[in-house]
């Protein structure tokens, strides 16, 4: 266990207070401020049309969620007899929204005591300014919340806690329902308030993977947790029960000056990608070569070589194996009413009977803010794996030869692929790149100022500007993801 763990229980240690400020359905609300529009009257959805109804509503307005809709639904989720604007993603907008927004804060707190959590949300050690401004915890929230909603229009919850991970439980699961969209939770409160509560999934940190290891035990909430031998969990989890028992008992030592502090032993960069349609062998492996270009170019911009490579690729369900639109993509591997539920293996976890898990209390699909998540990971069957390099380099060409022959390797060609990651791991400075009798340094060497060349074509002119033949080809994507921001249109 973390020797520091009780620290916060000490009366002689300063008791700390966090904010965790979420802004409401930021990309909705982002495309209601735009139009003028109250996204608590509005139903309005962020989706790409061009991507058809299948496609992910990235957010959807309250008043859609009041309405019953979940977010995250996919577009044939909406009930059709409700009337809604669809609005494309705008992804550098949102961007540009979100910095304006850290801006107001910085108004009120010093950088140092904010750590960005995403694009919409923010921890702020408010221990500080809680003196300076001779405010309540909450009411310091409502002034920043205040601020945000009279300069951009956005409404925004939050969650206060004497730890991280209590403002974020506070956000998440208190702030929901009172009505000035602020939860707080301390130490006993935690315990009288969340310990109880289920599903267990809408605590941070707890995925249906862990939910459902959990349930094996028998446990089905933090309370469970808290009452279980720790043993068990270290043989379940590993060391990563040491943050779940920290968390059950409503601990988190870990402040924002050491998120700040901290630096990773190992970098790694990682590209993915979800295909918009069903690829073949042939046309998944034309994109698999500009994923991997794009990669290594991400390398050389950034000085760095690297040691190891990894290959993920999702292959596509069948037609016959979903249960069809609105069903949460559960798959239908039998008789009408015995399904199986698919981990990120190819084996089934077991039998679903009734929408549970057979012999147990948990269902197949867990269903939370961001919609219907299958038990067991993301599914599907899977291939790709990972491997050593010999060398530390940033060449394509040695790059491009390894990863061929681990798709090669790796990917069946009589499958439908709907997903492609490829990832560069153990990162570390070009001062470090290695070579044996074999290496052509001078040619490297060119080849590495060749690539410098193309990245400051592409920074001046654009990512399309100079891009090599194979996306060119039907099927390649790599032309569409550059002008995108995070796989959406910018």
């Amino acid at each position: 266990m973390k020797q520091n763990q009780d620290t916060q229980f000490d009366d002689s240690a300063e008791k700390r207070t966090y904010v965790c400020i979420d802004l409401k359905t930021f990309y909705a609300s982002v495309e209601c401020a735009d139009r003028g529009l109250d996204p608590f009257k509005t139903n309005l959805v962020v989706a790409d049309p061009e991507r058809g109804e299948s496609t992910i509503c990235l957010a959807i307005t309250p008043a859609m969620k009041a309405l019953g809709i979940r977010n995250r639904c996919r577009v044939f989720d909406i009930p059709k007899d409700i009337p809604y604007i669809m609005a494309k993603p705008r992804m550098r907008h949102y961007m540009e929204v979100s910095a304006k927004i850290y801006g107001i804060y910085l108004e009120y707190v010093s950088p140092q005591d904010i750590h960005p959590y995403s694009i919409d949300e923010c921890f702020i050690d408010a221990t500080p300014y809680l003196k300076l401004y001779e405010l309540g915890a909450r009411d310091f929230a409502k002034r920043l919340m205040a601020a945000v909603r009279t300069q951009t229009g956005i409404c925004a919850t939050a969650g206060i806690g004497t730890n991280l991970f209590l403002a974020k439980v506070a956000l998440d699961i208190t702030a929901k329902h009172v009505a000035d969209n602020i939860g707080e939770l301390d130490e006993e409160s935690f315990r009288r308030e969340i310990w109880p509560h289920r599903p267990i999934t809408d605590i941070w940190g707890i995925g249906p993977g862990i939910a459902a290891r959990l349930a094996s035990h028998g446990v089905y909430d933090l309370m469970g947790v808290a009452a279980l031998n720790e043993d068990v969990l270290y043989d379940e989890l590993g060391v990563n029960a040491e943050y779940l028992i920290d968390h059950a008992f409503g601990r988190e030592p870990v402040t924002i000056a050491e998120i700040q502090a901290y630096r990773p032993a190992e970098t790694s960069c990682v590209n993915g990608q979800v295909l918009p349609q069903n690829y073949t062998y042939d046309e998944a492996h034309i994109v698999f070569k500009e994923m991997v270009d794009t990669s290594v170019l991400e390398l050389v911009s950034r000085q760095q070589v690297c040691d190891h490579i990894s290959l993920y690729v999702g292959y596509a369900y069948s037609g016959a194996d979903w249960d069809g639109p609105g069903q949460g993509g559960q798959r239908n591997l039998g008789a009408p009413g015995k399904r199986h539920v698919q981990t990120g293996m190819q084996d089934p976890m077991g039998a679903v009977q009734d929408g549970r898990l057979a012999g147990s209390d948990l269902p197949s699909y867990v269903v939370g803010e961001h919609g219907k998540r299958r038990v067991g990971g993301r599914g599907g069957a899977h291939a790709g794996g990972s491997r050593k390099l010999a060398l530390r380099t940033n060449s394509l060409r040695k790059l491009m030869d390894e990863f061929e022959a681990l798709w090669r390797e790796t990917v069946d060609p009589r499958r439908p692929i709907r997903r492609i990651n490829v990832g560069l791991g153990n990162l570390l400075p070009e001062d470090f790149a290695t070579f044996d009798l074999f290496s052509d340094v001078e040619a490297e060497g060119r080849e590495r100022d060749l690539m410098r060349t193309v990245l400051a074509v592409k920074d001046k002119f654009g990512k399309n500007a100079l891009i090599r033949g194979v996306s060119l080809r039907d099927k390649a994507t790599g032309r569409e993801r550059n002008e995108q921001v995070g796989g959406h249109h910018a």
